[in-house]
């Protein structure tokens, strides 16, 4: 079980850096969504893969999944739909004011030649 998972999360962080290396403004979202899954993924396995098992009880060395990774995940994923949202919003704006998504669409010399600072 451990190695499915942890086969799942290094395949997500591959995946992700390739998309975030991308030239195109969708692609680099997808990455770095994908590394955030990543993420949370790994996080949420910190807390040891145990089917049925409650999460507090009374006797410390009983098997029990460890709810602080739970709670970790759970704040993450709420920061990174704001944070995926707000690059949306930024890749949107980008595209509107460059006329393409392409990450290095303009360079210093071509803002300079089309008279913007």
């Amino acid at each position: 079980m451990e190695w499915l998972v942890a086969t799942a999360v290094a395949a997500m962080t591959s995946a992700g850096i390739y998309l975030t290396l991308s030239a195109r403004t969708f692609t680099v979202v997808i990455g770095l969504t994908l590394l955030t899954y990543a993420t949370n993924l790994f996080l949420f396995t910190t807390g040891r893969l145990t089917i049925n098992q409650p999460d507090i009880i009374s006797d410390p060395l009983a098997p029990h999944a460890d709810p602080i990774p739970q709670a970790l995940v759970l704040t993450a994923i709420v920061i990174s739909f704001g944070v995926t949202a707000l690059i949306l919003a930024m890749a949107v704006r980008g595209y509107f004011e460059s006329d393409g998504d392409h990450v290095d669409l303009l360079g210093p010399e071509e803002t300079v030649a089309r008279g913007r600072k």
